[in-house]
């Protein structure tokens, strides 16, 4: 039976990398989508249907994966053994003393606690498929230590102390955790074309690269230049 890898945070650039490289492993995909419309805009980018079962939740909302992880168990969507969260607010250069606090509120709400929820609620399920081997995985950003763009900047700062904590708890055990630190801009497909950036069909390997390796855990996977998308390049820090 094909494994299945979960992405909360699908639609997005990240979202679209990590499914086109879950699908190009061999594997199926479980993608929380919005609406319908959501799993249309997938479908557009990744450029097929097959291999995709789609379920609508709000990530963003403390009830909006664990009532995604309830279905599974109760046999209504297929199970999964990999996670892949990349959820992201707004790239925005906006100065600190311009962020009002109902933007803060928001980019904290998607950008960290949404990857949080999602880590909380999926991380006891795959603990209970031992001895199956699983990984869980999070892309970060190098705005947490940059700092150009102060609300990605202080929400990927929060994601990287969430990282170490899920490292240091998952050094031992059938569940991989690993951070994919980007510090390059990656878009859909025509988009970067049009922008000049990396693409996700470039990005994805990165992904089939972590789920192929089984000696890279607890780790940060550092992609800094397009070699690093061809060999993994990581540190592990447990």
């Amino acid at each position: 039976m094909s494994e299945t890898v979960l992405v909360v945070g699908a639609t997005g650039n990240i979202g679209v990398a990590a499914t086109k490289g879950a699908l190009n492993s061999g594997r199926a995909v479980l993608a929380i989508v919005r609406n319908q419309n959501s799993a249309d805009k997938l479908v557009k980018h990744v450029g097929t249907s097959e291999g995709i079962t789609f379920v609508e939740a709000d990530i963003t909302s403390d009830k909006g994966v664990k009532g995604v992880v309830d279905k599974v168990r109760a046999g209504q969507l297929p199970a999964f053994q990999h996670v892949y969260s990349c959820v992201g607010g707004e790239y925005t250069d906006i100065p600190l003393t311009e962020i009002t606090t109902e933007r803060l509120r928001y980019n904290m709400n998607v950008s960290f606690e949404a990857n949080f929820f999602a880590y909380r609620d999926t991380i006891p399920y795959l603990r209970e498929q031992n001895p199956t081997a699983c990984t869980w995985t999070i892309c970060t950003g190098s705005q947490g230590d940059m700092g150009i763009r102060p609300v990605p900047a202080m929400t990927q700062g929060a994601l990287f102390s969430m990282s170490v904590a899920a490292a240091r708890e998952n050094a031992e055990g059938n569940v991989r955790f690993n951070e994919v630190y980007l510090s390059m801009r990656v878009e859909v497909d025509e988009d970067a074309a049009k922008h000049g950036v990396v693409s996700a069909s470039e990005f994805a390997p990165v992904y089939e690269l972590i789920l192929a390796s089984p000696e890279v855990r607890s780790s940060r996977v550092r992609v800094e230049s397009k070699e690093d998308m061809k060999t993994l390049r990581y540190a592990r820090r447990f």
